[in-house]
């Protein structure tokens, strides 16, 4: 008979909450993935969730929309108001209806503050961990390992038990809130059940069991369950036969499109989107896929033939202008540059890209201009590490190296980069006069990238 392995209590607690943190579907390491920044995008979804805000206990214009580069059809909540969506998940719907029941579901995650009770939830699932691994010790200090053993196993499956069957039962409450915003703000619930039969067309297609004994390991209900609920309570409400609206609708076919483009071999968007294809959508796409592949005169042609449909279209007029700038025909791309950004009135992605292209133009007359536009940008959306590194370009062709490194510091705090971040912005500080708005900015960044990495330290 083989002998039994030494008793390894702490083992066995990092085992629980290791499987524990892997349930967690909530809390996403967010860094680690890229997020996409699109001006007509991040419009569309602020305007495809503007009615389900209303119709939730949430303030307008504190829910935060961020689109994730990750190809899984996924959306969660994370700190705070903000929702963040997998690029896979718009690529899988038809509808923007549908994508309305994701957000609405998301929505009801806020509202109800599982975020929060997430983090309290897990604590609760660890202390019963760790209390059967108190029991399990005192049995082997006793001289009954196997009971030991027993023990700490049993609090495992309790522990894992309770903290699956608190994101179940949060998950369904999640899904009547959802609902209920919906309904609420006259938007049919069929693109939310369409989703979740596409998520269980999805399961049962990678060999995922719908059976009950599968369900108690699962984060979510299993998803035949909620479908059935769903039904029985939307098909009941008003808006079921809600139209769809066609402008939304049109909307969401193009930043689909243009998403595709932008993420998909060229090769693949032109199969996908075949030049016999003359919709917006789909010129849209293939503008993007030979933007990718160097075939620029094939990529202008495409946008120049969206604009010829709609000559004062902001995003159009935005991709002829990255296109031109990109391929070196800098001077060509400030017209169209210029007329987007004073079409959405001065969008802050969409101006910091002209700000660049007046910097690009290597023409100190173009400076005072550049640095109206970028100042303008980061006053909007300080969460731009792009504009303020043009920003910071511009303030050093000007001399004003203080700002200049004031203007770094913002962009290195944003990617992490704190230890450049803190010498930028002390070095700032000391040159900035005192008390001014951009010292009390330099200091606060000092203080920032100071703490961060008093934290990475202490992580060591």
């Amino acid at each position: 008979m083989r002998a039994s392995p030494p008793f390894q209590p702490f083992r066995l607690l990092a085992r629980v909450l290791a499987m524990l943190a892997a349930s967690a579907l909530v809390v996403q390491p967010i860094a680690a993935q890229s997020i996409l920044r699109d001006a007509e995008t991040e419009q569309f979804m602020i305007d495809l969730a503007a009615p389900l805000v209303a119709a939730s206990e949430l303030e307008p214009g504190n829910l935060e929309l961020v689109l994730i580069n990750d190809g899984s059809i996924n959306a969660f909540v994370a700190g705070g108001q903000m929702v963040f969506v997998h690029s896979g998940l718009l690529n899988a719907a038809d509808t923007a209806n549908e994508v309305q029941g994701v957000i609405a579901h998301e929505i009801g995650h806020i509202t109800a503050g599982h975020v929060s009770r997430f983090e309290e939830r897990t604590k609760a699932a660890t202390g019963i961990s760790i209390l059967s691994l108190l029991i399990g010790v005192g049995a082997a200090l006793a001289g009954a390992p196997e009971a030991a053993f027993g023990s700490i196993m049993a609090g495992q499956t309790a522990a894992m038990g309770s903290f699956l069957a608190f994101n179940r039962d949060q998950e369904a409450a999640t899904d009547l809130a959802g609902a209920r915003y919906l309904s609420g703000a006259g938007i049919s619930g069929r693109g939310m059940i369409r989703f979740f039969e596409r998520l269980r067309s999805n399961e049962i297609r990678r060999g995922f069991s719908q059976s009950q004994e599968a369900g108690y390991m699962r984060t979510h209900p299993l998803t035949g369950d909620r479908i059935q609920t769903l039904r029985d309570l939307l098909e009941e409400d008003a808006a079921w036969d809600a139209p769809d609206d066609p402008a939304l609708q049109e909307r969401f076919v193009r930043v689909r499109a243009k998403l595709y483009g932008y993420l998909a071999e060229p090769r693949r968007t032109l199969t996908y989107f075949p030049p016999s294809d003359t919709t917006i959508p789909a010129r849209y796409a293939r503008a993007y896929a030979y933007h990718k592949d160097a075939q620029i005169n094939k990529a202008l042609a495409e946008v120049e033939a969206l604009i010829a449909r709609e000559p004062d279209n902001p995003y159009f007029l935005e991709l002829k202008g990255q296109v031109l700038l990109e391929s070196g025909r800098v001077r060509e791309a400030l017209e169209p540059l210029k007329r987007a950004t004073e079409l959405t009135r001065n969008h802050p992605l969409i101006a910091s890209v002209y700000g660049h292209a007046l910097i690009a133009t290597e023409d100190s007359d173009f400076h005072g201009e550049a640095e109206r536009v970028l100042r303008a940008a980061v006053s909007r959306d300080r969460f731009n590490p792009f504009a303020w590194y043009q920003l910071g370009v511009v303030y050093a062709e000007r001399g004003d190296i203080p700002r200049a490194r004031l203007a770094s510091a913002e962009q290195q705090v944003m990617n992490r980069r704190y230890p450049e971040a803190l010498r930028n912005a002390q070095a700032a500080e000391a040159a900035l006069p005192y008390g001014s708005p951009d010292w009390i900015r330099a200091q606060d960044i000092s203080l920032q990238a100071r703490a961060e990495l008093e934290r990475l330290s202490k992580q060591r």
